[in-house]
């Protein structure tokens, strides 16, 4: 029989609920702000400091960054670099984690050196346009993809991983004649979902937020990505918004800080609708931690 709880075992119990309520709270409420606030008309941005529940629901801010068909050309970019990126990432961190978790790679030690050497050290921006710029990279979306396409920070976490596999699968697999592409294909990346999960989504993150290299190397305003259309958005807005006092009528322009919370919506809601279909894979590695700790 299942003895009740302490009175102490109840008190931490309570503690820890009402803290981790409380952190909860302050994590979420800013995203019902922006939220609430690209819902929220003119008048009530202005009487108000602080909105969670419009009185008056409008669209206006995303009307006026959907006036064009800029934003959703951007966002197809950002789409397109989001996962041709991601996967061609994926590729290389797991081909070149799988084959530095083998302990009988020759030069294994100097390879990992100089991988965690480009995490402390880099050439620099200067260097690297050079670089970019002398591969023929200018103006294509491979300047967005190709110079990021591997964090040595992500490959280490691949490679710890496959090195916590059981060795016994691989021998097994091999007395049965698999070779090593047989063995990553049908062995490796299954059991390695998890990680590939986590890593997939820390690449897709880096990809959709791409600003600075699109402004580094993109010339044609028909390739930028959608994080800096929304800036250049921002900014038309903010100009044009500067005096909100003569707001009268409905054909004006919305006011700069709906359209901010509005771009952050727009900017943040595709990475958030992914996440869901990974959480079973977070879950799972947790579990696999756990177990293995």
């Amino acid at each position: 029989m299942i003895q009740d709880k302490s009175w102490a075992s109840r008190l931490f119990d309570g503690i820890n609920l009402v803290l981790l309520a409380f952190i909860g709270i302050v994590t979420i409420l800013p995203f019902i702000y922006v939220f609430a606030g690209s819902f929220t008309t003119v008048g009530e941005l202005a009487q108000k400091q602080f909105v969670i529940f419009p009185t008056e629901f409008t669209l206006d801010a995303y009307r006026y960054i959907f006036s064009t068909n800029t934003v959703i050309r951007a966002m197809g970019v950002s789409i397109f670099i989001t996962v041709v990126g991601t996967m061609f990432s994926m590729l290389l961190t797991v081909l070149m984690a799988f084959a530095l978790s083998k302990k009988d790679l020759r030069g294994r030690s100097m390879i990992m050196f100089l991988i965690v050497f480009t995490m402390l050290f880099s050439g620099g921006l200067i260097p690297t346009f050079l670089v970019v710029k002398s591969l023929g990279l200018i103006d294509s979306y491979g300047a967005l993809i190709i110079p990021s396409a591997m964090s040595a920070f992500n490959l280490i976490i691949m490679r710890n991983f496959f090195q916590n596999l059981p060795e016994g699968l691989e021998e097994s697999a091999k007395i049965d004649g698999a070779g090593s592409w047989s063995i990553l294909f049908r062995i490796v990346i299954p059991l390695s979902m998890p990680a590939i999960a986590t890593i997939s989504l820390f690449y897709a993150v880096n990809y959709w937020n791409t600003y600075f290299q699109a402004i580094m190397y993109i010339n044609d305003p028909a390739k930028w990505p959608v994080q800096v259309i929304l800036r250049q958005i921002v900014i038309i807005a903010s100009a044009l918004t500067a005096d909100t006092s003569g707001w009268a009528s409905e054909d004006v322009l919305p006011p700069a800080q709906s359209v901010k919370m509005a771009v952050i919506v727009v900017a943040t809601l595709p990475i958030l609708v992914v996440y869901p279909f990974l959480q079973k894979h977070f879950a799972k590695g947790a579990l696999l931690g756990s177990i293995k700790g």
